[in-house]
């Protein structure tokens, strides 16, 4: 068995929503960001972003747990769970009041949609009372590029990035844009590897790396695998779940998408050996930089 970790300073992650079981979109995003960090002879973190209980599903954190073990993507040290780290959220949300960077608001999604180019709504100015308020940022510097490790620069027009942000909802959940920065920080995330449909979402992200003084991890976004064009496999979208028991060939195929050189040969070997060539063949060179299309039928037990 070749797969170990080794201090070498890179440290990765995985963070699912348990809103489902892993699906074929998720096992690629797992399995690169397993790569990434493997091939950097780094370590490889899971997080389970249990942060919005209305959108969980029952059993889906042991679901995506032992899918994950089945796949041999072992992960490094603990499972992080959102779900308990309430109080550190909080912390953070109180020091980012003290430096001025947040507001309560009660404003309506609407009204904030209505909102012009670079307006703060009017709650700003006004001390709300924190009963059915929101607590949202506000950006004191905006991101407008960034470098990807795969994508390159990456640059959004003015107009597609959100000057002020939910950080903890009305219904006093914390919002994911917070918690996915606090606890990378909290974790030492030295690149953040994930699916492209986050990209936007960096923008607002590298905000809050500023107003917590904290330098920002690397960026590495895989394309991401759509049933159809502008259709992205997900959860809602009805994808199937990954078959357990088609290991082999869920790994190549997400091998494939991923751009390595796969053949029929390969998916009979075991998860530990097709993991160790994958390691040694891992080239962000090789990987597309654009989505593709699938079959919403990959990851069935009919798929091959």
């Amino acid at each position: 068995m070749k797969i170990t970790s080794a201090n070498t300073g890179y440290i990765g992650r995985f963070a699912p929503s348990p809103s489902g079981p892993l699906h074929f979109g998720s096992l690629v995003t797992a399995l690169g960001s397993f790569l990434q960090a493997k091939s950097n002879k780094g370590q490889w973190l899971l997080r389970i972003e249990d942060i919005d209980p209305p959108r969980e599903m029952v059993g889906a954190s042991d679901s995506i747990m032992r899918c994950l073990e089945s796949h041999n993507l072992f992960w490094d040290g603990e499972v992080v769970f959102q779900s308990e780290r309430s109080d550190l959220y909080d912390h953070k949300i109180q020091y980012l009041a003290e430096q001025g960077f947040t507001f309560r608001c009660h404003c309506t999604r609407a009204q904030l949609a209505g909102l012009k180019l670079g307006q703060i709504c009017a709650c700003a100015q006004q001390n709300l009372s924190s009963e059915d308020a929101a607590i949202r940022f506000n950006h004191h510097r905006v991101h407008q590029h960034f470098y990807d490790e795969l994508l390159g620069n990456v640059e959004f027009p003015m107009q597609n990035i959100a000057s002020q942000f939910t950080i903890k909802r009305k219904d006093a959940l914390f919002a994911y844009q917070l918690a996915v920065v606090v606890d990378d920080i909290h974790q030492g995330i030295t690149e953040v590897a994930r699916g492209a449909d986050l990209l936007e979402a960096t923008f607002m992200q590298l905000a809050l790396y500023d107003a917590f003084a904290s330098l920002a991890p690397k960026f590495l976004h895989f394309p991401v695998v759509v049933t159809e064009p502008g259709k992205k496999l997900s959860k809602q979208n009805h994808a199937a779940e990954v078959d357990n028991n088609k290991v082999g060939v869920n790994l190549t195929h997400a091998l494939g998408f991923l751009g390595l050189p796969v053949t029929n040969e390969l998916q009979r070997e075991s998860a530990n050996n097709i993991l160790n060539w994958a390691i040694d063949e891992w080239n962000l060179d090789k990987i597309p930089a654009k989505t593709e299309c699938i079959d919403n039928r990959i990851g069935q037990a009919d798929s091959i």
